[in-house]
């Protein structure tokens, strides 16, 4: 059987449409490849929000340019936000890419792999002394994988966005506020269930601007709806706007127990003038405001945040008062990025802060930002947390990687094999913490279970080898 490798770049938005390009191929009759030499279609999915994005997504086609050098039956595909920006020149740019597919062509290129698929009369892996040109790929994105990838499903909502930060490319390549009728949202997320999820993300560039176009139901009422849903572990959602915050969505976070605790709200600067330029629609007392309402509803949840330093025209005091409003708001997660003017954004055409100051801005703002996310890491030390499975850790296979609800990565020994045989029917880890880092919780498996609520299989501890110790 054909395989299909898939790699994505960028935000939620993108990992959904990587699912939908899986399932997809799947109904195709394509595997789901776990390595991109073992696939007959590479796929990369990619991001042009900000400049390093688009750097990697260009450097990985580039690096897949060794396969097709091995296999010309090969089909290599680029879809996602720099297919759409960039779709006139790719082929100039790198011309060994066999077809490319915007942010709205995703049923097109459904039905061009329906269509690919009969070229494929068996698995077309490369001779073996080819394969040996090949090992040095690894993985730079996150990657489609059979074994686990059902355990997550990220629903679409909402596509595009209609506010126009002046940063910001997103309604540039996938256009203006589209939500998908309720109906339809609440078929999907049924079928995912049925197929095993057990945890529902809701996506949108501005997810809780959501509104039903059939009826009256905004973000609060579809939260309440999904949350009913037997069968549904756990729920969660993203990316949210300051501006949709209200007084309801608050309550409603509060009080439906599925929903992971864990809200990603995006100040992006903690200066108003900033903010003004950047056409954010909110000033930094309205954002404090909105944070004290879903703390007072949502005590203990981790706050989480985005963070843009050396944004044209920000001064020493500008850049002063993001760092002392991350120090105030102690955020559990911040990603901090230095400014990246965006093609055929109001901004990219201002003066730019010199790289050299925006740089040591950003150093200066993870310093602060790294006080409160390491803090939030070691305050689990001790506990033991309920975290669902991802697979085997990227940099180290012979230990599982997993996510707790508040979105923490955990790293723990694989103590009964699980690179070698997944077990998927007990994706729970009850993983005791025993150090905190920056990127989050190491510990120990104790315990496996089927289901959110359900019991646990008590794990051993992984044997200590104290020879080769």
């Amino acid at each position: 059987m054909p395989g299909i490798y898939i790699e994505t770049f960028g935000c939620q938005m993108n990992e959904a449409d990587s699912q939908y390009i899986a399932e997809r191929a799947l109904s195709a009759g394509y595997s789901i490849a776990e390595r991109p030499q073992d696939a007959s279609v590479l796929v990369v999915n990619t991001c042009t929000v900000r400049d390093n994005a688009e750097t990697r997504a260009y450097g990985r086609i580039n690096h897949f340019k060794v396969l097709k050098a091995a296999d010309p039956r090969l089909r290599l595909v680029v879809a996602g936000c720099l297919a759409e920006q960039d779709r006139d020149r790719m082929h100039r740019l790198v011309p060994h890419v066999d077809a490319v597919f915007g942010t709205r062509e995703l049923v097109r290129l459904g039905d061009a792999l329906a269509a690919w698929r009969s070229e494929y009369s068996e698995a077309q892996a490369p001779e073996e002394e080819e394969r040996d040109l090949l090992l040095p790929l690894g993985g730079s994105a996150d990657c489609i994988t059979g074994a686990y990838s059902h355990l997550r499903a990220f629903v679409t909502v909402q596509r595009g966005c209609s506010y126009y930060c002046t940063f910001c490319i997103v309604p540039h390549v996938r256009g203006r506020f589209d939500h998908r009728p309720l109906g339809e949202i609440l078929e999907e997320v049924r079928r995912r269930l049925d197929e095993g999820a057990r945890e529902v993300t809701l996506v949108g560039q501005t997810v809780n601007a959501y509104r039903d176009p059939t009826g009256s139901a905004d973000f609060s009422d579809l939260l309440e709806t999904v949350a009913a849903f037997p069968g549904l572990e756990r729920l969660t959602f993203v990316t949210s706007h300051p501006k949709d915050f209200t007084p309801k969505l608050a309550q409603t976070l509060g009080a439906l127990a599925k929903i992971n605790p864990r809200f990603h709200l995006p100040v992006q600067s903690g200066s108003d003038p900033v903010l003004r330029r950047m056409n954010r629609k909110y000033t930094v007392d309205e954002y404090r405001a909105k944070v004290a309402a879903f703390r007072e509803r949502c005590a203990g949840w981790a706050l989480t945040t985005d963070l843009i330093v050396g944004f044209p025209g920000e001064t020493d005091d500008d850049f002063a008062r993001t760092v002392a409003l991350a120090r105030e708001l102690r955020f559990a997660q911040a990603f901090t990025f230095v400014y990246s003017p965006r093609r055929g954004t109001p901004a990219a055409r201002w003066d730019p802060v010199p790289a050299e100051i925006g740089n040591a801005r950003l150093r200066e703002l993870v310093a602060a930002v790294d006080e409160s996310v390491v803090a939030f890491h070691r305050a689990k030390i001790g506990t033991t947390v309920r975290a669902l499975i991802t697979g085997p850790s990227k940099k180290d296979r012979s230990k599982l990687a997993a996510k707790t609800l508040d979105n923490v990565t955990v790293i723990a020994p694989d103590a009964e094999g699980e690179a070698a045989t997944p077990r998927p029917g007990e994706p729970w880890l009850d993983v005791r913490i025993d150090a905190a880092h920056r990127w989050g919780c190491s510990g120990t498996i104790v315990g496996r279970a089927a289901r959110f609520e359900g019991q646990a299989r008590r794990v051993a501890p992984p044997v200590v080898d104290l020879i080769a110790g």
